[in-house]
């Protein structure tokens, strides 16, 4: 079967499991250690990964591996909880599959979250940062291959995959609930492995603010399906080139958990905004 008949029926699946997905419905991708957000969500219905033809299912610590589907402060909501990763053996195409598949439903505003870590000085962890564009550190795409012509163009535009208006809209509301926040250059790597100091010095010097192992690929894929996007990533450690230090994936979950609370308002104060309602391309 191929990529698109794939995603066709996971998409297809879900929408007989939980119905025709709404008209505003907000699609949700949260990252490592970034769970609890979920527990904001109420009247949830989950649906395992495994119930899904297709999607791909993560065994790295802090990706639970379901779609909850629910309301955020009224709105619909569909959140991925968990997420594969290149680094696990998954191909760019199958990482997206799931935000392709809620997408091809009638998804057309999503919200990527991550944990990362701060390349930027003055960046501290345990802070958000608001993605304001993206370097593609993995040498892959998800658009690699025949395109398909049913989900994008060959070549789709990049120079704004960041909704700017959402940025905006996102920092008001973080001001207004007191959470601090900041905005940066966001730089995919392939992983495992994390980064040595002389590649810490480079990301830097590339203009990122910040490194982590996800989060491109799905942005390409759904910036290709003509989707408005919005990134948040937990800083969860400081890259201090001259002075780096060990850092574990538990270190790294644990700050992200002590972080989900904020997210879960920020991203409350989000879904009550009417904004989130436009279509793409008429900010």
């Amino acid at each position: 079967m191929d990529h698109f008949n794939i995603v066709s029926h996971a998409s297809r699946l879900i929408r007989e499991k939980l119905g025709k997905i709404q008209a505003g419905t907000l699609g949700l991708v949260l990252g490592s250690g970034l769970g609890p957000v979920a527990e904001s969500i109420t009247g949830a219905t989950d649906i395992p990964y495994a119930d899904i033809p297709g999607f791909p299912a993560s065994a790295v610590a802090g990706h639970a591996g379901f779609l909850r589907s629910g309301t955020l402060c009224g709105r619909p909501v569909l959140a991925l909880c968990g997420r594969t990763h290149l680094y696990e053996g998954f191909s760019a195409r199958d990482v997206c599959l799931p935000v392709r598949a809620l997408a091809l439903g009638g998804v057309r505003t999503l919200v990527i979250t991550n944990a990362a870590g701060a390349l930027n000085p003055l960046f501290e962890a345990g802070s958000l940062m608001l993605i304001t564009d993206h370097i593609n550190m993995t040498g892959q795409s998800p658009l690699t291959g025949q395109n398909i012509d049913a989900l994008g163009p060959r070549f789709p535009d990049m120079s704004q995959a960041w909704c700017p208006a959402l940025v905006a809209l996102a920092r008001s509301e973080a001001a207004r609930l007191g959470i601090l926040i900041e905005r940066g250059v966001y730089v995919q790597v392939p992983g495992p492995s994390l980064e040595t100091p002389a590649e810490t010095r480079a990301y830097r010097q590339m203009g990122a603010d910040a490194i982590g192992m996800s989060t491109v690929m799905e942005a390409i894929a759904a910036r290709h399906m003509g989707l408005r996007l919005l990134g948040i990533s937990c800083l969860t450690n400081k890259n201090t080139p001259d002075c780096m230090r060990e850092i574990s994936h538990e270190e790294v979950l644990r700050t992200a958990g002590q972080a989900a609370g904020q997210m879960a308002e920020l991203l409350r104060a989000l879904a009550a905004r009417p904004e989130l309602d436009m279509e793409p391309g008429r900010e």
